[in-house]
């Protein structure tokens, strides 16, 4: 592990929202020096605060949200509904704004959660699992409105407050598929009870439930697979699922990770199988250099992965006395601060040449993702797409395309309501076309949204289309 930039301690960014109601109440002075420092410590430190708007945009949403704070105090909920979807409209997957643990946990302890797995249009959620004691709602059940408010206004809420990378949108319906009942209770309200207007003109009431009575892997909790990577062969087609390439993920599930991308790719050559899918579908990214070792075994030639990491001018100038030990000091160049190779670490190393990997493969390849690709898994998506070495299949990737801001992600703590704000501090640029989809990500060849049909019979569609295009089907 290497030691942080002695701005603020380390965290891990965690895409679940949460909040509560407490009797406590901020001044509306308190809250607008809240949001100064908000704003002061992304200006200072995040170097992609203004990666999709300008200065001068940024400073009219901050007055702007400054102008609404019209009451005498807030409550800790109503700060926190004012300040997240300033915090995403950033546009960045790795900025996030927390309230505390402990805030939390008063909530869960509560029944205030919708019981219910829902996947959204932008009208309409459709019931794919339903938690309640209620037999009446099938999956399948179509919902137009939750306690009174349309689907379509309460995405109008939700959406803008949920972070992804840019403009990209597939990031948020996932999470709102896998989260919503968060969200809502985050956003909108805990509710004790839900009132709900089907499509077929019925109103069905349910009681809410406790996060600890719904949560489960991949609802809200994350997906736990006994296995971070598989291999198999349907006939002479592969097929490699990789989960994540955070070590951590790995070592969970008893892999090594350059041990067996190995393995996979000597078999490929010697079995001669020249038909291969790569699902990355739910990789949120992880560890750099997993996701060029395995980005290396696409190329015969020597390639560029990132063009570059910036850094803002204070954090660069935070690389002095014993932090030295560690980084080397960001170089002035065009105008931005460049970050530069450690002389001890090398996870920052990735924008020099790569060289190819031993076994590298030449066959067709099929590559699955969605709206959960993130971070250096969508670093991976666009490398491979920009160089055509794979065909894409769908959805759009949750990181962008050109690139995100991340690498170390300190937390700052914000006063009076000790909301936590985590600030990516590098910026990368992937070595691709800048003038190709800014503030999206990678966009599918073939695209296959998730549908609820699918969901609730079991129905892998984007796989079923990579078998057939492979002639595996």
């Amino acid at each position: 592990m290497v030691p942080a930039i002695p701005l603020l301690p380390l965290a891990l960014f965690t895409l679940q929202p949460v909040a509560a109601d407490t009797p406590l109440r901020y001044p509306a002075a308190a809250v607008i020096r809240l949001i100064d420092t908000l704003s002061g410590k992304l200006d200072e430190s995040h170097p992609g605060y203004y990666r999709y708007r300008s200065k001068s945009r940024v400073q009219q949403y901050t007055d702007s949200l400054k102008a609404t704070i019209t009451a005498d105090s807030l409550t800790t909920l109503e700060i926190y509904r004012k300040v997240k979807p300033f915090v995403s409209a950033i546009g960045c997957l790795h900025t996030g704004l927390q309230l505390p643990p402990a805030y939390v946990s008063q909530l869960n302890s509560q029944p205030n959660l919708l019981p219910l797995q829902l996947l959204f249009d932008d009208r309409q959620a459709t019931v794919t699992t339903n938690y309640s004691a209620d037999s009446s709602l099938l999956p399948g059940a179509v919902i137009t409105a939750i306690n009174g408010k349309s689907i379509r206004d309460l995405l109008a809420v939700l959406l803008p407050a949920i972070p992804a990378d840019g403009y990209n949108l597939t990031m948020k319906y996932k999470t709102l598929y896998h989260q919503f009942p968060s969200w809502y209770r985050s956003m909108i309200g805990p509710a004790g009870t839900f009132t709900l207007t089907l499509s077929d003109g019925r109103t069905v009431i349910i009681p809410a439930a406790r996060f600890e009575e719904l949560a489960r892997p991949g609802f809200l909790e994350e997906p736990s697979p006994r296995e971070t990577l598989s291999f198999t062969l349907k006939g002479k087609t592969a097929i490699l699922t990789i989960r994540s390439f955070a070590a951590s993920d790995v070592k969970r599930t008893g892999q090594h990770f350059r041990k067996y991308i190995d393995r996979v790719f000597l078999q490929l050559q010697q079995q001669g199988i020249r038909q291969l899918i790569v699902d990355l579908r739910g990789n949120t990214g992880g560890t750099d250099g997993n996701a060029v070792y395995f980005t290396r075994h696409f190329f015969g030639q020597p390639f560029r992965y990132w063009d570059r990491i910036e850094v803002t001018p204070t954090i660069a100038g935070q690389i002095k006395g014993f932090t030295r030990l560690f980084y080397r000091k960001p170089a002035l160049r065009e105008g931005t601060y460049r970050w530069k190779k450690s002389p001890v670490t090398r996870e920052f190393d990735y924008y020099t040449l790569q060289q190819p990997a031993r076994s590298v493969y030449n066959g067709k390849t099929y590559i699955l993702t969605d709206g959960f690709c993130m971070s250096s898994c969508a670093d991976v998506a666009a490398i491979l797409s920009f160089h055509r070495k794979a065909v894409f299949i769908g959805e759009e990737t949750g990181g962008g395309y050109q690139g995100n801001t991340s690498g170390m992600m300190p937390v700052v703590e914000l006063p009076p309501v000790s909301l936590l704000l985590t600030v990516p501090l590098q910026q990368y640029y992937n070595a691709v076309d800048t003038t190709l989809h800014r503030g999206h990500g990678t966009p599918p060849d073939y695209a296959v949204p998730l549908t609820a049909n699918a969901v609730i019979n079991g129905i892998d569609q984007p796989m079923e289309l990579a078998l057939r295009l492979a002639g595996a089907m």
